[in-house]
């Protein structure tokens, strides 16, 4: 009998894997409760404590201040551990804590004292951002921040400097003093925040797979400098693994970084001396480590439909994580605004190796730089995106790659459109209506792979050209005319130059207005195709998908086919002449 029973056991077990899980999270719950509707948890952590492989968290309306660490990941794409917010719902989670105790030291500067432990084991203001290719501009930064009614404060470089909008901390042995100047209101009778968590969303190991997160409004997050060299810790982020899905949030006010794909964590954080010959030893590292970087066990995320804003690094940010990835539909703005400190890695979208990553139908406006991709963009496709109000750098910035990437179907509209100091690349329908540089890199050698792999097969520097231009639509002051100083000869065909006074491109809210010239449907081009652009001249591949099939660029911006022997230049094909409008969002 008591075999039989074990037996029957046996037999139910796969039957009760199949059951999922929806775990309930509410402000009113326990979480000492089951986590069922009847009797929801209080925490979300408290939910990741229980979730298993397959189950869902659902979050019901509120204010969350909680750090959620996922202990364990999803067994597949199929069995993820979901968390979302309740439809309909506003579910937020915030890395600040409300303060009250304010006390007036003079005119509209007030100070608060917490004792350490209000912080636990992490205090950002004695937390200094640092790190490689980080600049402080003689002067230090803090992780902490201080938000009165949701309007993000600025830190002051001196107590004495503690004047509109700023504020000022010092930490000792047993208390953290915050001053904060709050002009012409009592901090008391306001909603004021300050940073006391480093991340909102993060695993605090790797290999967490198969998570989703969905519908949240996720702010206020002390994150840390993160370049390529190191773990790179985000509001929200993936922690070296594989299969996330980040969707529909909104993600905001992060001292560093919004959304991060990154690396994990080593003893050689932080330690390349700012070279070159650092991060290639950052990716030997990563090849030889316990969750070794392969297309089998890292990246594959998918980043869509995110509302990105008030960072002050990148909106999204990834090394060597972010490869085989797809970010597709974010708004992304307000990125590297404030500019109290300066350095590398500052964007929109940072990515060192882009592997077969896809960036698509994504609005990027109001950064000091809109994508920048660096290092090992191989079978990177960037495909109708909008750019516009970046700067004072460029909508796009091509680093130290050899191809093959793809860059086609985007409305370049920042003063500088595209900074090239790669080759290999493949520009096809764009609209470039701002400056086009090119420029060798003949100091650093950098990695190209086989077709779609991360293995590296070579290093080089950068000679310059070996590009493809065919089919966009060239305002002036762009221009190719630099591709002619470059070493490697191009392909260059089917594009058209104008004057800004004979095709003037500007946006009204979510509307582009451009005058056509008559000119434009008369051009000779013709359909771009794996074909027509050939191989790389260093890594010898074609321009391909990522999984290895032909590719045709026969579609345009919006998604409208394209004519398949003579497409029209540009993103938009067969456009009414004279003053049009699309709408672009």
């Amino acid at each position: 009998m008591k075999y039989a029973l074990t037996l029957v056991a046996l037999l139910l077990m796969p039957l009760a894997a199949l059951h999922a899980t929806e775990l309930q999270v509410a402000i009113t719950g326990n979480d000492s409760n089951p986590g069922t509707p009847a009797k929801p948890l209080r925490t979300i952590q408290r939910a990741a404590d229980l979730a298993q492989p397959g189950d869902t968290i659902t979050v019901h309306e509120g204010v969350y201040r909680e750090r959620v660490n996922p202990p364990r990941g999803g067994a597949s794409d199929k069995k993820r551990i979901v968390y979302q917010a309740a439809l309909g719902e506003k579910v937020e989670i915030k890395g600040s804590e409300v303060v009250k105790g304010w006390t007036k030291v003079q005119g509209d500067v007030w100070k608060v004292t917490l004792p350490n432990s209000f912080f636990g084991k992490f205090n950002p203001y004695s937390d200094l951002i640092r790190g490689d290719w980080f600049n402080d501009k003689k002067r230090p930064h803090h992780t902490g921040a201080v938000y009165l009614n949701g309007e993000w404060f600025s830190e002051a470089a001196t107590l004495e400097g503690v004047t509109n909008a700023l504020w000022f901390a010092k930490v000792d042995d047993k208390t953290t003093t915050i001053w904060a100047h709050f002009k012409r209101v009592n901090p008391n009778d306001q909603f004021v925040e300050i940073n006391v968590r480093q991340t909102v969303f993060y695993p605090d190991k790797p290999g967490r797979n198969f998570i989703t997160v969905r519908g949240f409004t996720m702010q206020h997050a002390a994150t840390p400098w993160a370049p390529p060299t190191a773990e790179q810790i985000g509001l929200i982020g993936t922690h070296w693994s594989k299969g996330w899905i980040i969707e529909n949030n909104i993600v905001s006010h992060s001292i560093c970084s919004g959304i991060a794909l990154g690396k994990h964590g080593d003893q050689f954080d932080n330690t390349s001396a700012n070279s070159a010959e650092g991060y290639v030893k950052t990716i030997e590292r990563a090849h030889a480590h316990a969750i070794p970087w392969t297309k089998e066990n890292i990246g594959h995320h998918i980043v869509r439909n995110n509302l990105i804003s008030h960072c002050e690094q990148a909106g999204i940010v990834g090394s060597l994580g972010c490869a085989f990835s797809t970010v597709t539909g974010n708004v992304i703005h307000d990125i590297h605004v404030r500019q109290l400190f300066t350095g590398a890695e500052m964007a929109g979208i940072k990515f060192h190796a882009a592997i077969d990553t896809e960036i698509r139908n994504n609005y990027i406006h109001h950064t000091t730089r809109g994508l920048w991709l660096d290092w090992m963009a191989q079978g990177t496709r960037v495909t109708q995106n909008l750019f516009h109000d970046n700067g004072p750098r460029e909508d796009l910035y091509m680093e130290v790659n050899h191809g093959p990437f793809v860059v086609d179907n985007n409305i370049f509209l920042s003063p500088i459109a595209l900074l090239d100091m790669s080759q290999g690349g493949a520009y096809a329908h764009n609209l470039f209506a701002g400056k086009i540089i090119s420029r060798p890199e003949l100091r650093r050698e950098t990695p190209w792979h086989p077709a779609h792999s991360t293995k590296v097969a070579g290093l080089v520097n950068i000679k310059g050209g070996d590009n493809r231009f065919y089919n966009n639509i060239l305002i002036a002051p762009a221009s190719l005319a630099e591709y002619e100083k470059r070493e490697f000869p191009s392909q260059i065909a089917g594009n058209v130059s104008y004057e800004p006074a004979q095709i003037a491109a500007k946006m009204a809210g979510i509307l582009l207005q451009i005058t056509v010239p008559d000119s434009l449907p008369a051009a000779k081009t013709t359909l771009v195709t794996t074909k027509l652009l050939g191989k790389t001249k260093i890594a010898r591949l074609p321009y391909e998908t990522p999984n290895g099939s032909p590719l045709t660029i026969d579609t345009d911006y919006s998604g409208k086919k394209r004519n398949s022997t003579n497409p029209t230049p540009g993103p938009f094909e067969n456009p009414d002449t004279g003053p049009v409008r699309f709408r672009v969002r």
